[in-house]
């Protein structure tokens, strides 16, 4: 680490770039802002760009094309991502190689999320379970997979970004692939992997310092309506997560500590997340993430005594002692979703988001502007989660729905069940 920084450290508020726009940066920035950081936002998306301006400075990508330069201007710290696609980024070399503080694995580290193959291949390598998994470049070949293999699948692209021509297509049938297989988009060809239930849940840990420390483990409501039903949505409809370092459910154990060797081999420091399937009391590896995650993210920092503190420890590879604050031991988020979610085709208008009460927890906006008269206007399709934090999983869930139902938007919606199924973790 530059001597720069060291110094900073010892005396001056840290200084966070988060890359990013909507519900995660405001949430994140929000957080680290209440922790002692200085925070800023590079807008990445199109959408989304009132929220984090509520927290500090923002600057949109096209008008400020070379990152670098904004970092060194700023004299940033740390850099925290909300998707793996800052890689890809004409300005991700000289970012790597300026040693600023990244909260993200970087190089062959980020495979294990990026190739959905890759990860395939090491869980076989470590004798991890993965669902059995087959990858096509065109329709025959994915046909005929099917035909050889005549099982249900999940469609997933091969290559896992935001702007993938493939998300997730959940197919509980031979026939539901079949006719999927008909009509998606070849581009970079498509991931098979088959079906295996729905008892799904995930776990997310640090790596730092060669070690793998437990956080919580998480549950997303990834369906778009009540009773798990509708198309899996572009991000969660809710989430539930649990404070969990001693890794009670035995998703670390079974599916991240196997890969010890090769996470110290590739150097890997930051955020892992595994989301796993149950099925015949043994979990199955469905994907693994490099990121905190945009639902369960904002709840794991909010538990955290000193997040600042925490991240920078985690960028900089360095053994953690983590804390915890008291009284936050389970979380709860529900969306409310916009006009015409989870079918993004369709173009809302824009609506105004009337808040009516007194709000008592943390309530993250997404596709939210704000008009001369300073009146809040829903702009898309997600527009804000609300995330509650208690004791009691009973509790989480009852701020939670006290807090969502004091929003309102023509045409919005939000799922009523979260925490009524799906957990605890191994349970449809």
């Amino acid at each position: 680490m530059s001597e720069r920084i060291k110094k900073r450290l010892k005396s001056d508020k840290p200084k966070v770039m988060i890359l990013g726009v909507g519900a995660f940066a405001h949430a994140v920035g929000q957080i680290l802002k209440d922790s002692g950081a200085e925070v800023y936002t590079y807008l990445t998306r199109n959408y989304g760009h009132y929220p984090p301006s509520l927290v500090g400075p923002t600057y949109i990508a096209s008008s400020h094309p070379d990152l670098m330069q904004l970092i060194d201007t700023l004299d940033v710290d740390l850099v925290v991502p909300q998707s793996i696609d800052w890689a890809q980024a004409p300005w991700a070399e000289s970012l790597v190689r300026s040693k600023v503080l990244i909260l993200s694995p970087v190089g062959k580290a980020m495979l294990i999320e990026r190739e959905r193959d890759f990860a395939c291949r090491l869980c076989a390598q470590y004798k991890i379970p993965f669902p059995r998994s087959y990858v096509a470049s065109n329709r025959l070949e994915a046909e005929r997979i099917l035909l050889q293999h005549p099982k249900p699948f999940v469609i997933k692209n091969p290559l896992c970004s935001p702007a993938s021509p493939i998300h997730t297509i959940l197919c509980e049938t031979v026939e539901d692939t079949r006719a999927w297989l008909k009509v998606v988009n070849y581009a970079e060809g498509v991931f098979l992997q088959e079906y295996v239930g729905r008892a799904e849940a995930g776990h997310i840990v640090f790596v730092s310092g060669g070690e793998i420390y437990s956080i919580v483990t998480n549950q997303e409501y990834k369906r778009a309506f009540d009773g798990n039903m509708g198309i899996v949505a572009g991000a969660p409809l809710g989430g539930l997560v649990e404070l969990d370092p001693e890794d009670k459910y035995g998703l670390a154990r079974e599916l991240i500590l196997p890969l010890r060797p090769w996470l110290r081999e590739v150097n890997y420091h930051g955020p892992l997340q595994v989301t796993a399937i149950k099925k015949n009391d043994r979990w199955y590896v469905i994907e693994y993430n490099v990121r905190i995650g945009i639902t369960s993210g904002p709840m794991l920092l909010r538990m955290l005594k000193n997040p600042v503190e925490t991240l920078l420890r985690v960028a900089q590879n360095k053994k953690l002692d983590l804390q915890f604050r008291e009284g936050f031991r389970f979380g709860c988020s529900v969306t409310l979703a916009g006009y015409g979610y989870p079918y993004v085709q369709l173009r809302p208008p824009i609506l105004p988001l009337e808040i009516k009460g007194k709000l008592d927890c943390d309530v993250w906006l997404n596709e939210v502007a704000v008009d001369q008269e300073g009146r809040l206007l829903a702009t898309g399709h997600r527009i804000a989660d609300v995330v509650a934090l208690d004791s009691t999983l009973e509790g989480a869930i009852r701020k939670a729905y006290e807090n969502i139902r004091k929003l309102r938007v023509i045409g919005s919606y939000y799922r009523l069940d979260i925490g009524r199924s799906l957990w605890p973790p191994g349970n449809e």
